[in-house]
């Protein structure tokens, strides 16, 4: 029988061609999120993967606790991550990369962080983050340049901006989402401005991370398109903020950010 009431913690997964890691990253997350709340839920969101991803994931899945979608085709992991928001329940909504295992051990932090917030960003920059294996020299100075570039545009109100793993009020998440337009893997950007436009509060925690080598993004490659998003998308924003003051200021009292 399906649960009535919402959990407290649903955890969203967007995969893409991931056998290699989808059983580690359900078992990982399932222990962490069974040790520290009574009521949850995992949802897999499938970018429709070409390989055995869930084939692999559907042992572990069941009807109530941990379930598996797949898009239709391939949308892009801001398209995914829409939908993984949108359709779970969760008190707390928790983005999770596939590569996100280390950083569970940060959990209880973001749990905690989310007292006082409405959005938490999982940083690798904060002074209290772990670092445990960095990104190579090259990759490090090209995408510091591009987030310089991004944040410019966008004016996001945090640092560490496309870090995977984000915890958000489920309020919070409805708001923020249901307006995101950007289904590519800068929605990140749009969806943490949309958040101080609706004035959510947003904070930054610091957390363990590993750098996973095998990434597939190039940002050279994709440089000139996204720009011409996030310029859409801020004008996107801007409007929600205009909308939002019309209607008589900011979603919460004592709303703002910390970068």
């Amino acid at each position: 029988m399906a649960r009535v009431s919402a959990p407290a913690l649903s955890v969203v997964i967007p995969v893409y061609n991931e056998e290699s890691e989808i059983e580690r990253i359900l078992r990982a997350v399932r222990a962490a999120v069974e040790a520290r709340v009574a009521d949850w839920e995992i949802l897999v969101v499938d970018n429709a993967s070409t390989d055995r991803t869930a084939q692999l994931a559907a042992p572990l899945l069941d009807e109530e606790r941990v379930r598996l979608v797949t898009n239709d085709h391939n949308r892009g992991k801001g398209y995914s991550i829409r939908r993984g928001m949108l359709e779970t329940r969760g008190a707390l909504r928790l983005m999770c990369d596939a590569d996100c295992e280390p950083s569970l051990a940060s959990l209880d932090d973001m749990l905690a962080a989310a007292e006082a917030a409405d959005v938490v960003v999982g940083s690798r920059l904060s002074d209290d983050a772990d670092v445990r294996r960095a990104q190579p020299l090259r990759r490090r100075l090209v995408g510091s340049s591009f987030l310089l570039l991004c944040r410019a545009i966008m004016r996001p109100p945090a640092k560490d901006v496309f870090c995977g793993f984000k915890l958000f009020r489920g309020e919070a998440a409805e708001a923020i989402f249901s307006r995101t337009r950007l289904d590519g893997w800068t929605f990140d950007l749009e969806a943490l401005a949309l958040a101080e436009a609706l004035g959510y509060r947003v904070r930054p925690c610091g957390i363990v991370w590993v750098n996973r080598p095998e990434s597939r993004l190039s940002i050279g490659a994709t440089i000139v398109p996204v720009l011409r998003e996030l310029f859409a998308a801020r004008r996107h924003v801007r409007r929600v903020a205009r909308a939002q003051r019309a209607r008589g200021g900011p979603a919460l009292a004592g709303a703002g950010s910390q970068r």
